[in-house]
């Protein structure tokens, strides 16, 4: 997509999208309210993925930006999945000078292995190791 453009600019970020997305169609966290998406933005290196000024695509990383990182909320619009947008993303991502030398970036998907796995993510190596604390019915 010649006309793709990748910004971290959070006031670019049409917030409007995100929430609309989040809320009612993501999987992992349908229900969420405004303000915590808001508060989750503020949070979080945001990349937002743009044709012209329409935003299309979103990704958020948590990170202390020099150890870990745990990669979230990554979605492109119904209407333009398939034609290489996640790619895109995921690339800015991968290559943000801030994230250079970051030791782990972990992400959970139910169904997206095969694209992730592109860009080096690979299941745990040691999944015993890792724990969790999960509230699924937090927004409801």
């Amino acid at each position: 997509m010649d006309s793709l453009r990748i910004s971290t600019e959070k006031d670019e970020l049409d917030v409007d999208f995100i929430f609309n997305f989040l809320h009612r169609e993501a999987r992992w966290c349908k229900g969420i309210p405004r303000e915590l998406v808001e508060k989750s933005i503020q949070h979080s290196l945001c990349f937002g993925a743009f044709i012209g000024q329409k935003q299309v695509g979103f990704a958020r990383l948590v990170t202390d930006y020099a150890t870990f990182g745990n990669l979230v909320d990554v979605f492109v619009m119904q209407e333009l999945r398939g034609k290489g947008i996640s790619r895109v993303i995921l690339n800015a991502v991968n290559e943000h000078p801030d994230l250079q030398g970051v030791r782990r970036i972990t992400l959970a998907t139910s169904d997206k292995q095969a694209l992730y796995a592109k860009f080096g993510y690979k299941e745990l190596a040691r999944p015993e190791m890792f724990m969790e604390k999960f509230n699924p019915l937090v927004y409801s």
